[in-house]
């Protein structure tokens, strides 16, 4: 018993004897697709017209995602609350943005409760 095996030419749909699996390689990633002479010809092409134009450009990564604290700094307070506090006893403060680990750990030194894991 023989069998007989029939490449289709992904892009067109074409059998031939000619088609045959491809492999080709775009910024660093392998690809493999079934292509006759003709089409394979016309992805070469296609690499080469485009690699100028990759070899002039830079790269855009995807934004990160933002850090986050994964530990509550404190416990049923507010920022508001720190920064209220840290006014009053004459600690520097922000008055807006990231409050100091220092200013967190007097804060919690006052108020016991504020302990993450109280």
């Amino acid at each position: 018993m023989a069998e007989k095996v029939i490449r289709v030419d992904d892009m067109d749909g074409s059998e031939g004897a000619d088609v045959a699996k491809r492999d080709f390689e775009v910024l660093g990633r392998t690809f493999t697709i079934d292509l006759s002479d003709d089409n394979y010809k016309r992805l070469n092409e296609l690499q080469d017209a485009l690699a100028p134009f990759i070899e002039k450009a830079v790269e855009v990564k995807p934004a990160g995602k933002g850090r986050k604290s994964r530990v509550a700094k404190i416990k049923g307070y507010t920022n508001g609350d720190v920064r209220d506090w840290a006014l009053r006893q004459d600690i520097e403060v922000s008055e807006r943005g990231k409050i100091s680990d220092e200013v967190y750990a007097a804060f919690i030194e006052a108020h016991p409760d504020a302990k993450p894991d109280a």
